[in-house]
Parts: structure tokens; sequence; C-alpha cells
């Protein structure tokens, strides 16, 4: 096989199907390839990503028992893992007992960063920045008039200085500039503000042009999710409420000192954040690694979420994270799940997207701790994994007979 195909970008979706089994060798095999075919508005999607064959579908379930700020939320959920949907939905059933998740915006704005690099002077580099701070306000809005229509725009800048002994190579200068995106994500938006000023900046500091885009590490827009548990209604077989309760609070605080513990941790938070920003045409990558940076801005990888016993004996949590998610432009607009999703939830805001899904990781965490510092992970896990096994076995059987 060679995977050398000369002009295949140029060809249509059918005939790239055609190219790619002649190429691999691959059978003849009716199920695959109606599920390359269906499913999808494959035309929709070849606009979307280069040499498409096909689409691939995700189960979209629905997690039930939200309420969020008072109101009453379905959730969609992309996702393939077993267990994922059922736990969320089951401890947003504990949670609503109490009123359902509180949420906050700590903070909303993007940051791009300009590089400059082989700064002769840091220090008057900063100042020659720092007096120009209006200016450069001025000038990124005037790049996008509309996002100030909206009520956005850039708001600010941070300048932060390293000298050559910390990058090992010259001094350098990094520009944050300061955006609100208002609903979209706005990496377009800031990364033509970033790459517009970017020579009048290296000019002003005396140094050279390095990296011009905005930061995964969104840590000026964040948002947080906390809930309360009644410690009765966390029981579990023979376990008392309040044994319960101090179990998942013991388990949490392992995550916390923890490195190896803590990513098993947070991966089961990203369980119920993912599939939502999925299921609404984000981009879940830069989710998960601004998440990650942010559980490790104090120099050591740490618990996203803290969770913890109040006076009544009752379990607390809190969840806080950078979240850049938009409910306009790109694919949350063309795809039509994507539209479907947001309609679900009806949200109006880029805001109100992010603490849902927050909330949601918050309660999938509950659902891993509370299963782990019980019965164990795998008894819920594995009977749903089996029937995935089965339904796999029944598959292959059905596609050896056809």
């Amino acid at each position: 096989m060679s995977s050398r195909i000369p002009g295949f970008y140029k060809l249509s979706v059918e005939e790239r199907r055609r190219v790619v089994h002649a190429a691999a060798g691959l059978e003849e095999d009716k199920a695959r390839d109606a599920a390359l075919a269906s499913g999808a508005d494959v035309g929709l999607l070849d606009q979307f990503v280069e040499n498409v064959v096909g689409g691939f579908s995700l189960p979209l379930g629905i997690a039930v028992n939200f309420v969020v700020d008072g109101e009453d939320v379905l959730v969609p959920m992309a996702v393939e893992e077993s267990s994922v949907v059922a736990a969320a939905s089951n401890m947003a059933r504990l949670i609503r007992n109490t009123g359902g998740f509180r949420t906050k915006v700590l903070e909303d704005r993007m940051i791009g960063q300009v590089q400059i690099s082989d700064v002769p002077d840091l220090e008057a580099a900063e100042a020659a920045i720092a007096d120009r701070e209006t200016e450069i306000i001025r000038r990124a809005n005037e790049l996008d008039p509309r996002l100030v229509e909206a009520g956005g725009g850039c708001t600010g800048i941070e300048i932060r200085p390293f000298e050559a002994s910390v990058t090992g190579t010259t001094n350098n200068l990094v520009i944050h500039l300061l955006v609100n995106t208002v609903d979209a994500m706005g990496a377009n938006a800031v990364n033509t503000m970033c790459e517009s000023l970017a020579p009048d900046l290296a000019s002003w500091s005396g140094g050279q042009v390095g990296l011009r885009i905005l930061s995964n590490l969104a840590d000026r827009r964040r948002y947080s999710a906390e809930c309360r548990v009644r410690a009765e209604d966390i029981a579990v077989g023979s376990l008392s409420g309040s044994e319960v309760v101090r179990r998942i609070v013991s388990a949490a605080n392992f995550a916390c000192w923890d490195p190896y513990r803590a990513t098993t941790h947070n991966k089961g938070i990203m369980n119920g954040i993912d599939p939502v920003v999925v299921a609404t045409g984000n981009d879940w990558r830069a989710v998960e690694a601004g998440a990650h940076s942010f559980a490790a801005k104090g120099g050591q990888y740490r618990s996203m979420s803290e969770w913890w016993l109040d006076e009544q004996g009752d379990l607390c949590g809190r969840l806080e994270l950078p979240m850049q998610v938009g409910i306009l432009g790109g694919v949350t607009r063309l795809h039509p799940m994507a539209r479907f999703s947001l309609e679900l939830m009806g949200v109006k805001k880029a805001g109100e997207l992010a603490r849902i899904i927050l909330s949601v990781g918050l309660a999938q965490n509950l659902g891993a701790l509370r299963a782990l510092a019980t019965e164990g992970i795998q008894k819920g896990h594995m009977r749903l994994h089996q029937r995935n096994i089965a339904l796999a076995d029944e598959t292959d059987g059905s596609s050896s007979s056809s």
C-alpha cells in the first residue's frame, strides 16, 4: 500500500472513497460503506476539513435532571464511553434536591500573545509599550468594529519580560492583548489583532517579531460551578451517607497532592466536559489544553475540583476552569447537530454554555468519586462495557455472514 496519492484533495468524496479502498486493499463491507455515506451531510463536512471521505458518528446522549442557576436544562453529550451520561444524570438528580448548580462568570477575556525577541533593553521596551496602551487598544478595536459593536473588543494589555537567562536565547518581551470576544470562541479575532499589531510592537520594543497567536491557557476567561449534596442522598448500600461523604472528601484530597491520581481524577471531570463541547461544535482540544494547564499553574499538576464537608455534614463541591467556547461562528452554526444541541439547552450567551459545561464536569466528577470511594468503578462501568462487548460480537457475526 502507498499513502502517496497525488491530487487526492481534488477528488469528490465518492472518488476518494474508491481510491482509499483500492489503495488499502479493503474488501467490500456494506455496513462500513453505508456508515461512511450516511448520518451526515457529507457535502457540508467536505467544507470543514480536507480529504473527507465520510462522517464519523458518536452517540448523542441527553443528560437529564440538571438545574443550573435555577433553570432546568437538558444537556446533549456526544461520547462513546459507557456510563458517562448515566453518571452525570444520576448525580444531577441528587444535586437538584438542594437547588442544583450555582455558577459564576469570574472573568471573560481571551488572551492574544505577541512575542518580541532580541530585545536590547527589557526595561525600556516595557515602558515604551506601557506608554502606548491606549493606542494599542484603540488600534486593536479598529480591526474588528463588529466585535466592539457587540459589546466586546480589546480591553487591556499585559506585558511580560523574559530575560535571556530564562529563555536560553535572547531577551523576550511577551505582550498579552486581553480581548472580550463576547459569544464567539474568538480565535480569529484575537489572532488578527496579534498579527496586525506585531510589527509596531516590535518597533517600539527594539526587537524582532516572534509568534503572534492566542493562548489556550485562557485563565482570563474563567467560570466556576458549585453544588451541595445532602449526606443522606448519597448513601450507597450499607454505607451511610456520612461515611460516603467522608470517603469522597478523602479521595478528592488524594488528587490534590498526587499528580498520578490527579490525572485520572481530572480525566473524569473532562469525561463530562468534552462531550458537551463536542456536541456544540466547539474545540474540545483547546478546552482540554487550557484545563490541564490551569491545573498545573502552581508548579505541580493537581485536581481541578474541590470537595469538602460543610457544617451540616453535607458534601460540597466546586470546579473552576478556563472555558473557551462560543455559540457563534464555525461549526457551532453550520453543523445541524451542533445547532440542535445549542437550541436544546436554550443558551443565548457563550457564558451560559460555559457554566452548563462546568456543571456537567462537576457532576461527572462526583459520580466517579462516589463509585471509586464505595463499590469501585468497575461494577457499574463493566455492566455497560459488557453490553458493548456483546454488541461487538453480534456485529462481527452479522458482518461475516453478509
